[in-house]
C-alpha cells in the first residue's frame, strides 16, 4: 500500500479510492427526482465528469471487480461508466478521454464487444455459443435498431467455462444488457446504426472463427487465420472508432480501402497484445492462436511445472509479439485519417492507448529477456502525455514516430 504524508492527513490508495468513488458517484450519479431511474442522465457537463471518470479507472481492480456492487446499479449511463474499466481493461480511459458526443457512444460499443467476447469465450459447447452471436447481433434487427422501439433480450449464458472474476464481472455484463440497450436506443439514428455496424460485424466474425476453431481442431493455422482473426476481434472496433470521430467532426464515415486497411492493422496489433497476454490462460480452455502449441491444449504450464511446454509458450509469445510490432506504422496513419481539429481530446486518447499498448509490450520483452526500451510506465506520466497531445498536433507525431521506431526496431531484434 502507498501512502502520502500530509500536515494532519493521510492519504492512502484506499481511501483515494473511496474519495473519488464519492465524488464520481456526486458527479455521475443524477439527482434523484420523479423522472424513472431508467430514464435518468448524467448530471453536469461531461468536460467536469472526465477526470473523476479516468481516476476511478486508474483505481480500479481489474482483477477482483466489486460484483455486489456493480449488480445494484440500475441507471443504465451509471452501469456503463462503473462496469467500463472492467470490461475494457485499459482502454476505458481512452474512451473517457474522447470528445463528450463520442463518449458514450464508444462505451456502448465496446460493452456490446465485450459481451460477444464473453460469448466466444465462455461457452463451450459450439452451436450454443454460434446461435448466441447470431442472436445477439439480430436483436439490432428491425424496430430496436433504427427507431425508438426496443431491443429484444440478450441471450443468456448457462454452463459457463473456467470462470475467474474478470469472467464474472462479464457475465454480470450480458446479464445486465437491458441497461446497455436503454443507453443505446438514446442515440440518433446515424450513432446507432455505426454501433450496430460494428456489433453484426463483430458477430459474423466471431461465428467465423467458432467454425474456424472447430475445424482445426482448437487452434488457428498459420498468419492468415491469426490475421483474420484479430481484424474481426479489434479490427472492426477501430474501424468503428474511426467512423464515429469522423461524424463527430462533421465528416463523412466511410473509410477509402488504404484508411480501412490501416484500422485493421491496427486492431491486429492490439488484439495480438490481448492474445500475448493470455497464452496459458487460453490454453488451459483448450484455445491456442498457434499451431505449435494444438497438442498442448487443456493444459497449464503454471501448475504441471513443465519446462518445455513453457517454452514452447514462450516461442509463441515471442513470435506473435514481433507480428504485432510490425503494425506501428499505420498507428499515426489512422490517426491521421480521422482529420483532427488542432485541439482534440481526442488526440489525447489516442496517444494514451498507444502508450498503454507501448507498457504491455515493452514489460512482455523485459519477460521474456529481450532489448527493452525507454517509454513511460506510471499512468500519471502516460496521462500527461496524452494530456500534452491534446493541445500540440507535433507533440503527438513526436510519442507516435518514438513508439513507431521502438517497436521497428523490437521487432528485428
Amino acid at each position: 500500500m502507498t501512502a502520502q504524508q500530509r500536515p494532519g492527513i493521510l492519504v492512502t490508495a484506499p481511501l483515494a479510492k473511496a474519495i473519488t468513488e464519492q465524488l464520481t458517484d456526486h458527479l455521475v450519479h443524477p439527482r434523484r427526482n420523479r423522472v424513472p431511474a431508467w430514464r435518468r442522465r448524467l448530471s453536469g457537463p461531461y468536460w467536469l465528469r472526465r477526470p473523476f471518470l479516468i481516476i476511478r479507472d486508474l483505481l480500479a481492480s481489474r482483477d477482483r471487480p466489486n460484483l455486489k456492487r456493480l449488480g445494484r446499479i440500475e441507471d443504465p449511463e451509471t452501469f456503463v461508466w462503473s462496469i467500463l474499466p472492467h470490461a475494457a481493461r485499459t482502454f476505458s480511459a481512452c474512451i473517457a478521454l474522447l470528445p463528450a458526443r463520442s463518449a458514450l457512444p464508444a462505451a456502448v460499443a465496446y460493452l456490446y464487444c465485450r459481451m460477444l467476447d464473453t460469448y466466444e469465450d465462455l461457452m463451450p459447447d459450439r452451436i450454443a455459443r454460434e446461435a448466441s452471436l447470431a442472436a445477439f447481433a439480430a436483436r439490432f434487427d428491425g424496430g430496436g435498431g433504427s427507431t425508438t422501439g426496443t431491443l429484444a433480450a440478450a441471450p443468456a449464458i448457462g454452463v459457463a467455462t473456467d470462470l475467474d472474476d474478470r469472467d464474472r464481472a462479464h457475465l454480470l455484463l450480458v446479464q445486465r444488457a437491458h441497461l446497455v440497450d436503454r443507453v443505446f436506443l438514446s442515440f440518433d439514428l446515424t450513432t446507432r446504426g455505426v454501433v450496430r455496424d460494428l456489433v453484426r460485424d463483430m458477430a459474423e466474425g466471431m461465428r467465423w472463427s467458432s467454425a474456424t476453431f472447430a475445424a482445426n481442431g482448437g487452434v488457428l493455422t498459420g498468419e492468415n487465420e491469426l490475421t483474420q482473426y484479430c481484424r474481426h476481434v479489434l479490427g472492426n472496433p477501430v474501424v468503428f472508432s474511426v467512423r464515429l470521430l469522423r461524424l463527430h467532426y462533421g465528416n463523412h464515415a466511410d473509410l477509402t480501402p488504404s484508411e480501412r486497411e490501416d484500422a485493421m492493422r491496427v486492431g491486429e496489433m492490439v488484439q495480438l497484445a490481448n492474445i500475448t497476454r493470455d497464452v496459458e490462460k487460453d490454453l488451459r480452455r483448450g484455445i491456442a492462436y498457434d499451431g505449435m502449441l494444438k497438442s498442448d491444449l487443456g493444459r497449464d504450464p503454471r501448475t504441471e511445472g513443465d519446462a518445455p511446454l513453457s517454452q514452447r509458450c514462450r516461442i509463441v509469445r515471442e513470435r506473435l509479439s514481433g507480428l504485432a510490432l510490425q503494425r506501428a506504422p499505420s498507428y499515426a496513419r489512422v490517426v491521421e485519417s480521422i482529420h483532427l481539429p488542432p485541439m482534440s481530446v481526442a488526440r489525447a486518447s489516442a496517444v494514451l492507448m498507444l502508450l498503454f499498448t507501448e507498457r504491455y509490450f515493452r514489460n512482455s520483452a523485459r519477460r521474456l529477456g529481450n532489448p527493452v526500451w525507454d517509454g513511460p510506465s506510471a499512468a500519471p506520466v502516460m496521462l500527461t502525455r496524452a494530456i500534452a497531445a491534446t493541445f500540440s498536433r507535433p507533440a503527438a507525431q513526436r510519442e507516435f514516430a518514438r513508439v513507431e521506431r521502438a517497436f521497428l526496431q523490437a521487432s528485428q531484434s
